[in-house]
């Protein structure tokens, strides 16, 4: 059997970038969390805020290790696999990701340490600076990120020549159609993640009836911080939709399985695409919801797949059912923080059993959503590298062969289930440890030396 290295290619990238995507979009809401902690412990001086805080640090480290071994692959491939690519995109993409590192990853590294190793070193105001310092270089490392991947999406500020990206406008390059939509949609999800995730914790936490007040007050926070953000997510996510739709209709037509170009589109609830035949099966939906949703007109018209030729066209099942996979977790989530509301009264949401294992359940529900649209975002593309620009095709590198790039899938699949799996463990061991085991180091001897030592719990 021949293989392609073309696909092979797609498929290791997919599987590298959806492994490491799941560790800064929880980093990046956890590390608000314990900045907000670190404020409420220095502005209070009750000791139980820090030790909820170098709780939380350290899960904090752990998870930030592993997405850092995670997301070193990712340049490499870039070489690799995708030489054409990086070529000619790389008098945009090249300063670009060098600005993160600068910008971001410096100021994470530095801040970091003080944060890991500075505790009952420094004053309480420093540590807290510490860890406002690593949430906000959370946050500019994700702004250079999605906006080299926007650009990719909604190419702009840059003339070819000769093959090659030039940039003639930085800043429309950089705030390209569609950054800012996606940098908020990315923002309220990695708060979510952050949230949901310290929301299950806790909850376990209250079943396990310990250190309850101290998880009481943390989840009290989270729930309050989910009920305004869920909703919140839902509106941005609508006006990400209604740009996708004017920059990348196809997408958008994938996404909702819609073939034809039509006036009072359905919203189809259920549907099994079929690519080869152009068409759908089984179909189940609401009549014109498709066209109120993105036009806001019942009679708007939806543009369809077919406007763009077989070749042209992204894999509709897989863009379709991420899609109603992502929109299913965010609507769970909405569901799930408003009945928190509810349960307000009396503190029942702290005693009701059934609604902390839902919240225990619903620590995964931000991953899948993010994965989810991970992969609308990226086959939606499909087969543009630069959409409208370059296509895969164009962008992997010639000398790549099929053996080449199944050899290295393989090897990471192999390197990356290792990594997960002992940074799953070390994690469950580091959470089942509790905020019991999280007080300041007292002695000099027992201080940390390296980062994921930080968390007190022995891998053994």
């Amino acid at each position: 059997m021949e293989l392609d290295p073309l696909l092979l290619s797609r498929i290791q990238f997919a599987f590298v970038v959806s492994f490491h995507a799941i560790f800064p979009v929880f980093t990046i809401g956890l590390a608000s969390y314990i900045a907000l902690i670190y404020g409420l412990a220095f502005k209070t001086n009750n000791p139980k805020w820090e030790r909820l805080g170098a709780f939380w640090t350290q899960v904090f480290a752990v998870v930030f290790g592993m997405g850092v071994v995670s997301g070193i692959v990712m340049s490499f491939q870039f070489g690799t696999n995708w030489s054409n690519f990086s070529l000619a995109t790389a008098n945009f993409l090249g300063p670009v990701l060098s600005y993160e590192v600068v910008t971001a990853f410096f100021l994470e590294a530095a801040f970091l340490g003080v944060l890991l190793f500075g505790r009952g070193k420094v004053p309480n105001g420093v540590h807290f600076f510490a860890a406002l310092m690593v949430s906000i270089g959370t946050f500019i490392s994700s702004f250079w990120i999605l906006s080299a991947n926007s650009w990719m999406q909604t190419p702009a500020g840059v003339e070819i020549r000769d093959g090659i990206y030039h940039v003639v406008d930085w800043s429309a390059a950089i705030f390209n159609e569609s950054f800012w939509y996606r940098f908020a949609h990315m923002g309220l999800a990695s708060f979510l993640t952050g949230g949901f995730v310290v929301a299950g914790v806790s909850a376990w936490f209250l079943i396990q009836k310990r250190d309850t007040e101290l998880h009481r007050k943390a989840l009290s926070m989270t729930l309050w911080l989910l009920l305004f953000l869920t909703p919140l997510q839902v509106f941005i996510g609508d006006l990400h939709g209604l740009n996708t739709m004017k920059h990348q209709p196809t997408k958008v037509a994938a996404m909702e399985g819609n073939w034809d170009t039509q006036a009072g589109a359905p919203l189809l609830l259920f549907a099994i695409p079929d690519q080869d035949q152009q068409t759908n099966h089984f179909e189940v939906g609401i009549p014109k919801l498709a066209s109120f949703i993105l036009t806001h007109d019942w009679d708007g018209v939806v543009p369809g797949v077919k406007e763009k030729p077989p070749e042209l066209q992204p894999n509709v099942p897989i863009v379709f059912w991420s899609f109603r996979v992502m929109v299913a977790m965010g609507l769970l989530m909405v569901l799930v923080a408003v009945v928190g509301l509810f349960l307000r009264r009396n503190r029942a949401y702290m005693h009701s059993r059934w609604y902390l294992q839902t919240l225990r359940l619903m620590t995964l529900s931000p991953f899948i959503a993010v994965l989810a649209g991970w992969f609308v975002t990226e086959v939606g593309r499909a087969p543009y590298l630069v959409y409208g620009q370059m296509t895969h095709a164009e962008g992997v590198t010639p000398s790549l062969t099929g053996g080449m790039a199944l050899f290295t899938l393989i090897g990471y699949f192999l390197v990356y289930a290792c990594v997960f799996a002992a940074g799953a463990y070390y994690l469950t061991r580091v959470i089942r440890s509790g905020t019991e085991g999280s007080d300041s180091h007292e002695d000099e001897k027992h201080r940390p030396k390296r980062p994921l030592s930080a968390a007190e719990a022995s891998f053994d």
